[in-house]
């Protein structure tokens, strides 16, 4: 029988919400698969047909270390090489500089840089994960002490204009499976004024099933095909999270290529349509 690992991490299986509803859709498939811990030692990757990175929610600490694990592991999704490239946040220059609308950005602000102009500023590292070590600022000094205090520590900052229309209407997540697009939800505003940085995972947000724009699925597959043109592959699964800008056209905040939740309880049919995606890439045989 073909056989699927849904790779993890240790402690998160169980709050990772995905798993038995990706596993139950295999099964359905009559496809076996399994929940496994990505770094375990005793794990045989080679027998399984597909590996696919899931709620490996630990590697951002342990990024180098779950990138050489990434690259000994066969039959991967997304791949090493997509993980690299997705997991430092540096891309959105490459994704910017084809045409991509992103949220502005300046890039390891210290004191005397220039900021984007704005009221409120959102300061993050460029490797991070589930919002950890970000803050919102109204205070530029705040901004710049935030970023500097990363610095210090060797992780490189972004520093990005607060987007007023997250507090109303939240950010859109875009699901797309063998770049086909799924579903789509609604995610609300994570980061309140002044709070201090979050903390690593984040798993209680405000999470809505929402239906994307045509304007707004356009510009994902926009998205997707810049950086399938970077990449030189066709990633299994992608996210598109993006904002509304003043003038109500989309720019992108990520792209989640590494381990994004699908949230696929707001769905009827998005566990199906990635096992589904899966088949039809060929990556099962």
């Amino acid at each position: 029988m073909t056989r699927i690992a849904w790779a993890t991490g240790a402690g998160f299986a169980d709050s990772d919400a995905d798993l038995p509803l990706l596993t139950q859709a295999a099964s359905a498939a009559g496809i076996d698969s399994d929940v496994v811990v990505w770094d375990d030692p005793t794990v045989d990757w080679a027998a399984f047909d597909l590996v696919v990175v899931r709620s490996c929610w630990d590697y951002v600490p342990r990024r180098e270390e779950f990138l050489a694990w990434a690259r000994g592991v066969p039959r991967l999704q997304n791949d090493a090489d997509v993980l690299t490239w997705t997991t430092d946040k540096t891309y959105l220059r490459l994704l910017e500089a084809a045409g991509i609308a992103i949220v502005p950005t300046q890039w390891s602000v210290r004191a005397g840089d220039d900021l984007p102009e704005s009221s409120e500023w959102v300061v993050k590292p460029t490797i991070s994960a589930g919002s950890a070590d970000t803050a919102r600022w109204s205070d530029r000094a705040q901004v710049v002490d935030h970023s500097e205090a990363l610095l210090a520590a060797g992780r490189p900052t972004m520093v990005q204009p607060y987007v007023s229309s997250v507090d109303s209407d939240g950010e859109t997540g875009m699901l797309f499976f063998g770049g086909t697009y799924s579903h789509a939800f609604r995610k609300g505003a994570l980061l309140a004024a002044g709070d201090d940085p979050r903390s690593l995972p984040e798993l209680k947000e405000d999470i809505r099933p929402r239906e994307a724009s045509d304007t707004q699925v356009e510009f994902g597959l926009r998205v997707l095909d810049a950086a399938r043109r970077a990449l030189g592959t066709e990633p299994l699964y992608a996210r598109v999270d993006v904002v509304t800008d003043d003038d109500g056209s989309p720019r992108l905040m990520e792209l989640e290529l590494a381990e994004p939740s699908f949230f696929l309880e707001h769905t009827p049919s998005g566990a199906d349509a990635f096992v589904a995606a899966a088949r039809a890439s060929g990556l099962l045989g």
